[in-house]
């Protein structure tokens, strides 16, 4: 898979993309995440990428211009599959979308600034929007760190164990189960014996009942969403 990142500060994200998960997946070539500078696109002199709202009002909007160009540019010899913006207003990052998008061979995040980005290159280049959370970053940039590593975790071969993300939070829409390591016993408090049983179906029966457990007073929303799709 190919990442492409549109982005005012793109050294913000180079530490994390150059350790852990995400610099193993693209040592083993499964994953190749690229940042690109828009102010190199900049006009004039002082390589200008944004400017003041039309209509009035407090922020900056990244102009449309150099994120156009750059986008064109990409787009001559790389097809994508998602076009992505990352924005508050836009459809909340879960699970399932993750999933989905970890399939994808080819995609282009924009990583906002400011008071955002033009409504034009909205309209005319981006094919998905998505939020991060409902609260407001000064920029896009650790948005796309988390979308990258969300989706990056997921490609087959990344993870050692290949089966651990499948036994995430969220996958089914349910929490994780408890977690539990060595020593056996820790101030007085010790690990369920079922555990220690080596019975792999009344683990897995243990898993199940505790994550439904936990999901049910954490986030018992996931649950009903459980319910509506099997209606």
């Amino acid at each position: 898979m190919r990442i492409d990142i549109i982005s005012c500060v793109p050294d913000l994200m180079t530490s994390f993309f150059g350790h852990s998960i995400i610099k193993r997946a693209q040592d083993k070539d499964l994953l190749n995440v690229i940042t690109h500078d828009l102010r190199k696109y900049g006009i004039g002199n002082y390589r200008q990428i944004d400017d003041y709202q039309y209509g009035g009002g407090a922020g900056m909007v990244l102009k449309p211009e150099p994120l156009g160009q750059m986008i064109d540019e990409l787009n001559e010899t790389i097809s994508y599959d998602e076009i992505i913006y990352l924005t508050p207003d836009g459809e909340t990052l879960n699970q399932s979308m993750a999933n989905g998008l970890s399939l994808q061979k080819n995609i282009m995040i924009i990583a906002g600034h400011y008071k955002g980005i033009d409504q034009r290159i909205r309209d005319l280049y981006v094919t998905k929007e998505i939020s991060v959370g409902d609260y407001v970053l000064s920029g896009g940039e650790s948005a796309a760190i988390i979308l990258v590593d969300t989706i990056g975790r997921l490609i087959p071969g990344v993870l050692n164990d290949e089966t651990s993300a499948l036994t995430d939070s969220f996958q089914d829409n349910l929490l994780a189960p408890p977690v539990y390591t060595r020593p056996a016993e820790y101030k007085g408090m010790h690990v369920p014996e079922v555990l220690l049983s080596g019975h792999d179906a009344k683990i897995d029966e243990w898993r199940l009942d505790q994550a439904i457990e936990r999901t049910k007073q954490r986030r018992p929303d996931l649950l009903e969403h459980n319910d509506d799709e099997k209606m």
